[in-house]
């Protein structure tokens, strides 16, 4: 039995090691973790099942395996979606990053909105349609969008107009078909910069709308 917990975990570690498939980056990424947590889970499990079969060690092999399988469901499955955000929003200006299993779309302000504007500019509308195609097609996520702004003008007036912005794009959403129990829009004004606010080009990052997109955990475990 532990022969085959050897040779399971070092098969998982082999496949930690690998380029994403979907996503094409080397990762050791949440997708391993859950995967490593299933197979422990499933090989414990098929010991027990082996043993009352007479044989404890091919039980905990395929219940390693099935327990794996079972684990990076998540991983795989915001993979694939990274991926087909990637390919829609290439050159778009929008940046898709990925922090364990949730995806994150940095949306510059200056390509979804005019100064001290919170209507979305023309030109951005074809890059949110294809952000909730994709949102569509993989509909096991919640979805929140996040206005930030930078640190130059009133603090009411900067948190009001960052709450603006993420209704925008959050209404837009929905209007594209993405259901609106999975959204919702958040304002943080100034409160969570990403740069340094005393230069020119800090000011331009943290004038931005973030959509995280974030998997419904009940949505994997039926």
């Amino acid at each position: 039995m532990q022969k085959a917990l050897i040779l399971g975990a070092v098969a998982i570690f082999a496949v930690g090691c690998t380029t994403n498939p979907y996503t094409g980056e080397k990762q050791a990424s949440k997708t391993v973790t859950s995967g490593a947590g299933g197979a422990a889970a499933g090989a414990a499990a098929g010991a027990i099942i082996g043993a009352i079969a007479g044989n404890a060690g091919k039980g905990a092999a395929i219940g390693a395996a099935s327990g794996a399988a079972i684990g990076v469901g998540i991983g795989v499955y915001q993979d694939r979606q990274q991926a087909k955000l990637r390919e829609r929003l290439a050159n778009s200006g929008v940046s898709v990053t990925r922090d364990g299993d949730n995806i994150y779309l940095n949306m510059p302000s200056d390509i979804t909105f005019d100064t001290a504007q919170a209507d979305i500019k023309p030109a951005f509308y074809e890059t949110l349609n294809s952000v909730a195609i994709v949102l569509q097609e993989f509909d096991k996520t919640t979805v929140t969008v996040n206005g930030h702004a930078d640190a130059r003008g009133a603090e009411d007036y900067n948190m009001q107009l960052s709450q603006q912005r993420a209704l925008s794009v959050s209404n837009y959403l929905s209007s594209q078909g993405v259901a609106a129990g999975r959204l919702q829009a958040v304002g943080y004004g100034e409160t969570r910069p990403i740069a340094d606010n005393s230069t020119t080009a800090g000011q331009t990052a943290n004038r931005r709308v973030e959509i995280v997109i974030d998997p419904i955990d009940d949505q994997f475990n039926s």
